[in-house]
This record gives C-alpha cells, sequence and structure tokens, in this order.
C-alpha cells in the first residue's frame, strides 16, 4: 500500500487526522510553519509497504528554517550521474 493507494474515503480521513493534528501541534508547540510529506517506493523513502504522511513542524529560531525537502534534493552530493 501506498499513497497512490488510498481511496477516497481514505484521503478524506487523511485530512480530518492531517487538521487535527495541526490544531494538536499549534496548541502544544505554535510553529510558524510545517513541513509535511508522502514517502513513496524504496527510491522515494518507503521503507515499509503502507501509506503514511509526515507532519513536521518547523521553527524560525532554527537553522535550517525556510529549507523545505528541495533544498536537500539539491544538494550537489544528490545529483544524479549522467550516463
Amino acid at each position: 500500500m501506498n499513497v497512490f493507494s488510498l481511496t477516497k474515503q481514505e484521503w478524506e480521513d487523511t485530512q480530518d487526522l492531517l487538521l487535527k493534528v495541526k490544531q494538536r501541534l499549534e496548541h502544544l508547540h505554535s510553529p510558524e510553519g510545517y513541513s509535511v510529506g508522502w514517502n513513496n517506493g524504496e527510491v522515494g523513502g518507503q521503507s515499509i509497504p503502507h501509506a503514511h504522511l509526515h507532519v513536521i513542524p518547523r521553527f524560525a529560531d532554527k537553522p535550517y528554517a525556510g529549507k523545505g525537502i528541495r533544498y536537500w534534493l539539491k544538494q550537489p552530493e544528490n545529483k544524479r550521474v549522467k550516463k
């Protein structure tokens, strides 16, 4: 199972849970932003075949504030070797 195999009902349930998680995180930690994402497939970082959504609270005073997943994917050491 992965994110691409979720049913319409599972998408709706996921949205409901996401909004509840956001509300709880805001109450407990007051983050200034979030990184939200899915890992899909082994190369995409999914090691167990199930769908789960990452909800990562982000804070302006942390060293990598403002750096999302694109920042990490665009690092020189992550460049593909052309064949």
